[in-house]
This record gives C-alpha cells, sequence and structure tokens, in this order.
C-alpha cells in the first residue's frame, strides 16, 4: 500500500520517558517526509505545547489537538474547533469547586487553575506551559464568558477517577466525550471531537482515503483514530484494549518503537 498520511500521537509514542523525540525517531520521520508522506501530529496536548515538536519535526500539516476538539494550521490557523458548551462547562466547574477536585480548564489555548498544588505541578512537568492562578474556576469562567476546549481532572486516586468519570457520563452523554488518556487523567471535550473525526477532516481535505492513512498510538484516545486509519499501529507500552483495536504493534516509545514501524513499514 502507498501511505499517504501519517498521524503520531506524542505521549508515550512518539516521546521517550523525557518527554522528548529522540534522533532516531526524528530522523525517521523527516525521511518519512523526504518519501512524500504527510506528516501530523495527534495528540490530546494543546496547540502550544504539542507546536514545538511539530517545528522540532518541520511537520506543516495542521495538528490535532485537544483530543481532535481543534485542529489548527503551525501558522495559527483554525480550521476546526468544538467546544463544551458553556452551561456544561459551569456545571462541571461548580462541581469540582463542591467536591474539592484538581481540574485544569482551557480557554483559547491556555491554562487557568484554581490553586498552585502538586496536580498543578504535575501536569506542568508533563506538558511545559505556564498555569495562570486565577481562584475560583466558576467566577472566573463567569467573567470570561469562552467555552472551553477542554478540562482535565488530575488525580492519582484511579478508583475515584472512575467514580467521577461514571458520573460525568450519566450526566453529560451524549453532549460530552469522558476518557482516561493516561493513568491519572481524566479528559472532558465535546462529544464531537475526537482524534479518528479529526483525521478523517484532514483526509477529505487533501483527498486522501482512509486506507492510505497510518495512525500510531498508545492510548484510549487513540483508539478510534487506529480503527479509522487503514493501517492502525499500537505502542508495545500501550493497554491491551488499545492492542486489540491495532493491526500491528510496535516497539516501546523507550526502544525508539516509532522510528523501528517507519523503518519497516514506510520505507522500505
Amino acid at each position: 500500500m502507498n501511505y499517504k498520511l501519517l498521524a503520531l500521537d506524542l505521549d508515550e509514542t512518539l516521546l521517550n520517558e523525557n518527554y522528548r523525540v529522540s534522533q532516531r525517531n526524528r530522523e525517521a520521520v523527516q525521511k518519512a517526509v523526504q518519501k512524500g508522506i504527510m506528516v501530523t501530529i495527534a495528540t490530546g496536548r494543546i496547540f502550544r505545547s504539542a507546536l514545538p515538536y511539530a517545528r522540532e519535526l518541520q511537520v506543516d500539516l495542521p495538528l490535532v489537538t485537544y483530543h481532535g476538539a481543534l485542529i489548527k494550521k503551525v501558522s495559527g490557523e483554525v480550521l476546526m474547533h468544538r467546544s463544551i458548551p458553556g452551561e456544561l462547562a459551569l456545571d462541571i466547574l461548580n462541581m469540582a469547586e463542591e467536591e474539592g477536585f484538581y481540574i485544569n480548564l482551557f480557554l483559547d489555548d491556555r491554562l487557568y487553575i484554581k490553586e498552585e498544588n502538586e496536580s498543578a505541578r504535575y501536569y506542568k512537568s508533563i506538558a511545559s506551559i505556564p498555569a495562570e492562578v486565577v481562584g475560583s474556576l466558576p467566577s472566573f469562567f463567569l467573567r470570561e464568558k469562552k467555552e472551553p476546549t477542554k478540562m482535565s481532572i488530575i488525580s492519582k486516586d484511579e478508583d475515584y477517577l472512575d467514580e467521577l468519570r461514571n458520573l460525568l457520563l450519566h450526566s453529560y452523554a451524549p453532549e460530552l466525550s469522558v476518557m482516561q488518556s493516561r493513568p491519572f487523567f481524566l479528559e472532558i471535550i465535546h462529544s464531537g471531537a475526537s482524534k479518528g473525526q479529526a483525521l478523517s477532516y484532514l483526509a477529505q481535505m487533501d483527498n486522501i482515503r482512509p486506507e492510505e492513512i497510518v495512525a500510531i498510538g498508545d492510548s484510549y484516545n487513540d483508539i478510534d483514530m487506529l480503527q479509522f486509519a487503514g493501517l492502525g499501529v499500537a505502542m508495545a507500552n500501550a493497554p491491551e484494549e488499545v492492542k486489540r483495536s491495532a493491526d500491528v504493534i510496535a516497539g516501546t516509545n523507550t526502544e525508539d518503537g516509532v522510528a523501528l514501524f517507519i523503518e519497516e513499514y514506510l520505507l522500505k
């Protein structure tokens, strides 16, 4: 098959344990580009967090960010944005205030938090973006009068996250999608947003068929992208449910699994 588009997840996929692109991964991606394969990043990260990696890889295709809720060109032009309805966002922020759980609020590609704490520091260590402390998030949200692109709940109590996920799905489905992207992260976005739907959008832009697409990922938010692509690739470090959704299992992210796959399947 002559593949035309390669979509790459970042965390636990293209990035190693230090959240960096290894030299071998970088060179393999650039060789794929030189061969004529279009490459994009498809990540749960916000745009400003994904942009430095796109520039490092010399990727100029629109980036899929916020789990597919925002498709934006490297130049800054927004192609598609599906935000969380304001009244639902306010409900969830009020719940966080009442129940005392930590939540990130993302507006206009900026991160707002109630206060600096362990969860805030943990997120910033991963995403490398500043967080703006604003006190009461419901009050701040009412002043801003803008709909968020994403909200993230962070807790190291996985049982509590499961309870919250079930509660949020019961209360807000089908308007919202609630997913676990990492062991301690619960992500809330518009239900019409996903990496698979975003990849379909990009494919239609360039008249690319699904069978001409390769997607590589490791987490639950990658499943519909792996299923949409003609060739879905799961990392060896992915959960079993993700691996079952893939056609090929690559190496781990700490062993340059993306490069090994590209070299074997796309460059030969």
